[in-house]
């Protein structure tokens, strides 16, 4: 069971999660929700695709222009406070790796933090425990946030993976933050090479194996790009064979930008798996 907010995932049941980025310099959407009613506007439209999880961030993972915490409360906070105000069932998840900016957004409704950067503020998770919200569980290879990685190198990615992100989850527990609250993501691109998040992917099952639901943050990433060699806008095809793979071996929440074409592809697959009866089921029948 994945309890997060006001709402209760089943072991097998596969959640969106949509990416709403209040930076004016995204790497995939060059900022196309950072005004407000444009962001509101995904929101919903996010939400009618069927999105169970809203993602907001304030600072874009790569390199750029300095953002300060209070630059990135400033783009977060009120966004999380009218979201819950106009969705008060949707999980509103915060994008940070900031204690400072987590507790702001909790103070105002956020029902999980999102830690893409593997702890590099050991705060956050005490922050999540005090308000008793979940928390994402990232491996990043011990980078600093906001840089890219460089002849990085490791004797086993995934078993690195492992040691984070199960360490990282067993502290939040340690700390207070509800067990069903927690998840670990492999954190494609984050402190790997291609080849590292490929490996990932390949070998996602051993996450699974561990027992703590399972993120994937895969939308139109460099790993994909490299793979196929095709440019941001391109990705897309190969985003969601990798997102097929990724349900197939278990994983449980998708961040994305393509919210309905990735609903069909976790549904496909749940279906396949037997977890999901089909929506009609009239061939042969008639």
């Amino acid at each position: 069971m994945l309890k997060l907010g006001r709402r209760v995932f089943d072991a097998h049941e596969p959640v969106i999660m949509a990416i709403v980025n209040r930076t004016p310099d995204s790497f995939y959407d060059q900022g196309a929700t950072f005004h407000d009613e444009a962001a509101l506007a995904r929101v919903e439209q996010a939400v009618a695709e069927g999105a169970a999880i809203i993602d907001i961030g304030g600072v874009k993972a790569g390199p750029g222009e300095e953002v300060t915490a209070e630059e990135e409360a400033r783009r977060t906070v009120g966004f999380v406070a009218e979201v819950r105000r106009r969705f008060p069932d949707v999980v509103i998840s915060v994008d940070t790796w900031r204690h400072e900016v987590g507790e702001a957004v909790c103070d105002v409704g956020a029902d999980l933090l999102n830690d893409a950067w593997g702890g590099v503020d050991p705060k956050l998770a005490e922050v999540a425990a005090r308000y008793g919200v979940g928390l994402v569980c990232t491996h990043a290879g011990g980078a600093e946030p906001r840089t890219r990685p460089h002849r990085v190198e490791y004797e086993d990615v995934v078993a690195d993976i492992l040691r984070v992100t199960v360490g990282l989850a067993e502290r939040a527990v340690e700390l207070g933050v509800p067990r069903e609250s927690v998840l670990i993501d492999p954190g494609h691109d984050f402190g790997k090479n291609t080849r590292h998040s490929l490996e990932a992917t390949r070998r996602l099952g051993e996450l699974v194996e561990t027992g703590w639901p399972v993120l994937v943050s895969l939308s139109n990433k460099d790993f994909v790009g490299e793979t196929l060699d095709r440019p941001v806008k391109e990705r897309v095809v190969g985003t969601l064979a990798t997102t097929a793979v990724s349900a197939w071996l278990g994983a449980q929440v998708y961040r994305v930008h393509e919210v309905a074409e990735t609903r069909q592809v976790v549904d496909m697959v749940a279906s396949i798996a037997g977890h999901r009866r089909p929506a009609v089921a009239r061939r042969g029948l008639a």
